[in-house]
């Protein structure tokens, strides 16, 4: 079931609720919402889990004010959403722009109920090259995507998503998720474009201390599968699994397995 929690005065963010169980907090990437887990929700639910999706603020069917796109207000958000829910031993996954936000959230927030992140493809621990780091876009290319969504948001998001999967995928799938993209604000869309050019989160990786799964395709043309062999690298019980035929879509291209990789966990 769906609701809205209020993460500050006159901000609310839409949670999906669904299953009993174990419970894996959904933190989708950017610029979508919590329905990008659909082929998760499916499943999820019946091999008794409970399967929560947050739309981001800005996103989906939350609230869109004009700030707070930065990760350390995302997390915060997730934050009250946890103790509202009053979530005990649960898993923390995040995709894409799920991922450093996820990790924020980890390393600034969270209690001893967190049991375990999952990082899926995930645009950390940076997504612009910088000093050390020579992966992923640099921040000129993403200063250009924010003008392009300026000038034509549909077609620049079409343009970003056109190397999303792997995988050859229908059209109409192809439209619903432009169309989970396009319910997303413009100005949370640029701000949080801003977010991924200009944070950095190397240095707090060693204050991660619950086990980490790492998830990501080794095709994967938006998030570097580079990023996830550095988290390995920073994060103390990091285990990363491979995805050979995916794309930054491995929740769609590989969903068999994705979901394995979860159901794994609680077996």
């Amino acid at each position: 079931m769906g609701k809205f929690i209020q993460v500050e005065q006159d901000v609310n963010v839409f949670v999906e609720d669904i299953g009993e169980g174990q419970p894996i907090v959904f933190i989708h990437g950017w610029p979508l919402n919590h329905k990008m887990f659909e082929y998760q929700m499916n499943m999820l639910p019946q091999q008794g889990y409970r399967f929560i999706g947050i739309d981001l603020r800005g996103y989906g069917q939350s609230d869109k004010p004009a700030f707070g796109y930065d990760y350390d207000t995302f997390a915060h958000d997730i934050k009250v959403v946890v103790e509202e829910l009053k979530l005990e031993n649960f898993f923390l996954l995040g995709f894409s722009m799920g991922g450093p936000i996820s990790i924020r959230y980890a390393t600034k927030y969270a209690n001893n109920e967190l049991a375990q992140l999952i990082l899926a493809g995930a645009a950390a621990p940076s997504f612009t090259q910088r000093d050390g780091y020579p992966y992923g876009m640099n921040k000129e290319e993403v200063s250009g995507l924010i003008e392009a969504i300026l000038y034509d948001r549909p077609a620049a998001l079409t343009e970003f998503g056109s190397n999303f999967y792997y995988s050859q995928i229908s059209e109409p799938l192809k439209e619903w998720f432009l169309g989970l993209a396009l319910e997303a604000s413009s100005y949370g869309t640029i701000a949080s474009a801003e977010s991924l050019r200009d944070e950095d989160l190397r240095d707090e990786l060693s204050s991660i201390n619950v086990p980490t799964l790492l998830l990501h395709g080794t095709n994967d043309e938006i998030c570097d599968y580079q990023f996830s062999k550095q988290l390995e690298k920073g994060i103390d019980q990091a285990t990363l699994v491979s995805f050979e035929n995916s794309g930054h879509g491995l929740i769609y291209d590989q969903k068999e397995k994705f979901n394995e990789e979860l159901l794994k966990l609680i077996k």
